[in-house]
């Protein structure tokens, strides 16, 4: 792989503050070094784990606010690591951007379904990666302005809270990536109105253009969270050739006898 020269800093990569730390797994030296060059000169604090046993212990000392995970490694698979990485017992878990190989549809979809933030396929740009990365922080990390904060959402014991980054169901957390509850917000905050798979790519994701399967994906594992039964979803609902809707009456009202939905609107 030949490797270019890191761009100049990129202030808008990078949050202002201390430096976000960055764990990048990769055994292939080459793919390592321009990574975690790019990284840096985007002003963050990387560390780096060639196997996936060494990148565990590395993420447990390190504390990465985010994980760039390739999904071939020795000892210890990219998928496995990945599995582990979730398991947390406060229910928050560290952001993982997946570097697959081009192809490789059923992992990254894998990936996906096991709580992955965001793929970027190989051979791949490291300033778009630096870019991914980026919204990826963006977003675990957003919160509204102290001046105008934003409701919470409810629909039956479903609740968000946008300010707080936290979901509940019958005063349960949940257990949601970044990108999940990204798009739980944004469906909520729309009741009843349909969004195709390219407008949720492009309102949530903020991408373009980008492969459609992650959206299908995310929804999927979303009902698996927060639907009575996900196999027969009442919340958020597949209208068919148009995409999906979430349907606030699908869920049972709140306890006090209270209107299934409160919370912000949204046209």
């Amino acid at each position: 792989m030949h490797r270019p020269p890191p761009p100049p800093a990129d202030p808008s990569a990078a949050a202002p503050g201390p430096p976000r730390r960055v764990l990048v797994v990769e055994d292939d030296p080459t793919v390592a070094e321009v990574v975690t060059g790019y990284l840096s000169r985007a002003g963050y604090a990387t560390e780096h784990a060639a196997d996936g046993f060494a990148a565990l212990d590395r993420a447990a000392a390190f504390r990465p606010h985010l994980v760039v995970l390739d999904l071939m490694l020795p000892g210890l698979d990219g998928l496995e690591v990945c599995r582990r990485l979730r398991r947390t017992e406060d229910g928050l878990a560290v952001p993982v951007v997946m570097l697959t190989a081009r192809g490789e549809e059923a992992d990254r979809i894998l990936g996906l379904e096991l709580g992955a933030d965001d793929y970027v396929t190989k051979p791949f740009s490291p300033r778009e990666l630096v870019l991914r990365i980026g919204s990826v922080l963006r977003r675990a990390e957003a919160a509204p302005p102290a001046a105008a904060p934003s409701p919470v959402l409810r629909a039956g014991s479903l609740t968000a809270d946008p300010g707080g980054r936290r979901a509940d169901r019958a005063g349960r957390q949940l257990s949601l990536t970044a990108r999940e509850f990204d798009l739980l917000v944004f469906l909520m905050r729309h009741p009843g109105r349909v969004f195709s798979r390219e407008e949720l790519l492009h309102r949530v994701w903020g991408w373009e253009f980008g492969d459609l399967s992650t959206v299908t994906v995310h929804v999927r594992r979303l009902r698996e969270k927060i639907e009575t039964d996900p196999a027969a979803p009442r919340l958020v609902t597949t209208v068919w050739g148009a995409g999906y809707r979430f349907d606030p009456s699908g869920d049972e009202a709140p306890a006090g006898g209270g209107t299934p939905w409160e919370g912000g609107g949204g046209t």
